[in-house]
């Protein structure tokens, strides 16, 4: 994903804390990750709460995942939590067992090699992401030496195409430990193809999406939405909007997630506006508190995405699965892009399907506004069967149950 046309078409303010555009940047870059993570896993020895030998492995890579697994810690009594050993898990950083990273370093005699190799297929950008091909190198090889030392039942993954996640994934396969893939968010045809044993996917649209990305390995099956399940109860029933939800991510520049608030409050003072950046998202917009008293933030390294769109009618945002999600709980939901970057127009195929309204200006967006202001539909949820393949049906709000009777019967199988 990395090389391809979509990941360099990128706005650079996104781009930058990724792989920074300035080769002398790369090299400190590289130079620190270096230093402080391989150098420094060397001196610090991993003692994880939990014994992960013969366990299930619920690998994370983010907060997000975490929250999309966490459900089978308890639905299998022999699954623990595990992540790399300086992952960041956000607010679940302390709840999670480390696989060491100590003797990452010493496969790095294999990166001129690789360099060379990728120079040959991808050209100029092998360059241009030099240090991300650096911070890949060795999480394969300490990979496989985990898996051979803890023999685990199985490793489930909530993310298919970072590459330390990948690397475990190869690592399984050569080693023959099953794993098993929980769709966490929205997907792309930009994604590696299916390679799990098992995936269990939310819907239709996911399964659509990845047989366009490749060959599917293993069995599929269709569950829904996990994390959903104990917020469907709570689906908004408001018949006019009132309290109203601006989600943005890296991708939106700056300057238009500015402008567009600034004509909002302006144009609705009697709406409440709360805005919550993506978890990911290390923009400082306090500058916004000063300029518009009446906002209000959403942290999501410590609110729960469903937390929040409960306490909401209506979502505004651009390129994100939190879309799908409010739509979820019935609540109303318009496609905005702040600013015009790249190749992402409609990334998720929201509009496209029907899922949402969509508005190119904010005049547009303004009479979006007015009309839900006045009368939201009721049955706006209804428009997610699609994407969520449990909805009404008789195991709509049971995804959890269902996602974890197949994994137990899928693991009782793999055992025999």
């Amino acid at each position: 994903m990395r090389f391809t046309d979509l990941f360099a078409s990128l706005p650079p303010h996104t781009l930058e804390p990724i792989s920074p555009a300035s080769p002398w940047k790369r090299l400190l870059k590289v130079l620190g990750y270096a230093g402080l993570r391989l150098v420094g896993n060397m001196f610090q020895k991993v003692r994880n709460p939990e014994q992960l030998g013969g366990k299930v492995w619920l690998y994370v890579v983010s907060q997000n995942n975490y929250d999309s697994l966490h459900f089978l810690r308890e639905a299998l009594p022999d699954a623990v939590m595990v992540a790399g050993q300086n992952k960041q898990i956000g607010r679940y950083n302390g709840q999670v067992n480390r696989l060491s990273l100590r003797r990452k370093l010493l496969y790095y005699g294999q990166l001129p090699g690789v360099y060379q190799s990728l120079r040959r297929t991808e050209g100029q950008r092998a360059w241009r992401f030099f240090d991300l091909i650096f911070n890949a190198v060795g999480y394969y090889e300490v990979y496989r030496r985990a898996l051979r030392h803890y023999r685990p039942r199985a490793v489930v993954f909530a993310n298919d195409h970072n590459d330390d996640a990948r690397a475990l994934l190869l690592a399984c396969q050569a080693e023959g430990v099953p794993t098993a893939y929980v769709q966490h968010a929205s997907v792309s045809t930009n994604f590696p193809p299916l390679g799990f044993d098992l995936s269990l996917l939310e819907g239709q649209d996911a399964l659509d999406k990845y047989r366009q990305c490749g060959p599917i390995a293993g069995r599929v099956e269709l569950v829904g939405m996990p994390k959903a399940d104990a917020f469907l109860v709570r689906r908004n029933r408001a018949p006019a909007v009132r309290r109203v939800a601006v989600a943005c991510n890296t991708l939106d520049d700056t300057a238009a997630i500015t402008s567009a608030l600034d004509y909002l409050l302006a144009q609705f003072p009697d709406l409440t506006f709360t805005l919550r950046p993506h978890p990911g998202d290390t923009r400082d917009f306090s500058f916004l508190d000063t300029r518009h008293p009446a906002l209000q933030f959403s942290d999501a390294r410590q609110q729960n995405v469903f937390e929040f769109l409960s306490e909401h009618d209506a979502l505004i945002a651009a390129d994100t699965s939190t879309h799908l999600e409010a739509t979820l709980l019935n609540l109303a939901s318009v496609y905005f892009r702040f600013g015009t970057h790249g190749l992402t127009k409609d990334y998720y195929g929201y509009v496209a399907h029907g899922l949402i309204e969509r508005a190119n200006s904010l005049p547009a967006l303004g009479e979006w506004l007015r009309q839900v202001q006045l009368a939201k539909p009721a049955d706006l949820y209804q428009r997610a069967a699609y994407y969520n393949a449990t909805l009404g049906t008789p195991d709509e709000g049971y995804s959890q149950q269902r996602a974890a009777r197949v994994l137990q019967e899928w693991l009782a199988e793999v055992r025999a």
